[in-house]
């Protein structure tokens, strides 16, 4: 008896640690992470944006080329009315990107010239930190 219990027990075990190792991280700190970027953004820091955002981030794109991104499509819309979370979703492995740990942030944003825009913002974890790696507004 004491046999079927520890081999229960032991396959039991063995059966929930792939799913432990595999539960995503708590989306918490790359939510804060990617809203403070966003803080940055909207009071036209771009530059500081750039400075703030992953390796990979900047990597793909130069800081003079982000800073007239955010000038040419970004401070056209004014400032934020509000902005709420959609969704976050965390991946392994994104389009493009080396295989990582990524959420995927959607928001519902309104701006002064813009309602119902949908912000995506994906961060990358970079040691125990979450940074901006991507922005898109739809």
């Amino acid at each position: 008896m004491l046999r079927s219990v520890l081999a229960v027990s032991l396959f039991a075990s063995a059966a929930l640690a792939p799913a432990l190792r595999a539960a995503p991280p708590d989306s918490g700190p790359a939510l804060a992470g990617a809203i403070e970027w966003l803080h940055q953004i909207d009071a036209e820091k771009y530059g500081e944006s750039w400075d703030s955002a992953s390796s990979y981030f900047r990597g793909a794109v130069s800081r003079p080329k982000w800073i007239d991104a955010m000038t040419g499509v970004r401070k056209p819309l004014g400032s934020i009315e509000r902005r709420f979370v959609k969704g976050a979703e965390f991946q392994a492995s994104l389009p493009g990107a080396p295989d990582g740990e990524y959420f995927v942030i959607r928001f519902e944003t309104n701006f002064e010239h813009k309602q119902n825009a949908v912000e995506t913002v994906t961060v990358a974890r970079q040691g125990n930190v979450w940074k901006p790696s991507g922005y898109f507004i739809q």
